[in-house]
Parts: C-alpha cells; structure tokens; sequence
C-alpha cells in the first residue's frame, strides 16, 4: 500500500503564489510517474502535471503551462507543485496520485491507483 498526504493549499489572492506537497509513505513512488490532479465544485477531476520517476520528465496542462512547475524528491518522497500566478479558475481540491504502472507517463485518470485525500486552493479575484 501506498499513501500519499497533500498539504500547502490555502487561500491566495489572484496574482499569488501557492506550494503544493505531496509526501508518500509505504511502498515506493521513485519508480513511478507522479501526478497532480484538480477537481472544482460540479466539474471532473482533471490532470494538472506529471513528472517521470527517471530523468524527471514532465508534462503540463495547456491552463497551468508557464506557471505552476513540478518536481520530485524520491529521497525525501516527495513531490511538489509550485504553483504562481494563481488564477481564481485555478480554485480546486488538488490530489497527488502515483502512477499504477511503471512505465506510464501521461494525464489519464484512469492509468493512476494511489490517490491522496487532496488539499483545497481558492483563489480570490
């Protein structure tokens, strides 16, 4: 088993800055694609950002690219999303998950099993 624990969410004004982490315990995430994932109020959960387990490549959504940036620490188990220049639809639970296979790199809901409990990020305009 694996459980992942978001924390750095809060309220921000528009314009500000927010730092996401995510930190995982039991079996090991260093050999898996990380994610990130948001979901606002009566919408779907919708991929944020990835980055591989080896030579850390990553990957983006087309409404976060040029602001959020994410990274990993598998020493520390750790994944983080620096979020800047928030935007209030950038309000959402954001929810750290693990890839189910090793070798997946992408944005599908579904290729994800361990998910975390999420942390809320509003944005004030």
């Amino acid at each position: 088993q694996v459980q992942l624990v978001e924390s750095g969410g809060g309220l921000v004004q528009a314009g500000g800055s927010l730092r996401l982490s995510c930190t995982a315990s039991g079996r090991t995430t260093s050999s898996y694609a990380m994610a990130w994932f948001r979901q606002a109020p009566g919408k779907e959960r919708e991929f944020v950002s990835t980055i591989r387990s080896v030579g850390y490549r990553t990957g983006y959504a087309d409404s976060v690219k040029g602001r959020f940036t994410i990274s990993r620490d598998n020493a520390k188990n750790t994944v983080i999303l620096q979020q800047n220049s928030l935007k209030p639809e950038d309000t959402a639970v954001y929810y750290c998950a693990r890839a189910k296979n090793q070798y997946y790199f992408g944005s599908s809901l579904n290729e994800y099993d361990y998910w975390g409990q999420g942390t809320q990020v509003t944005v004030s305009s």
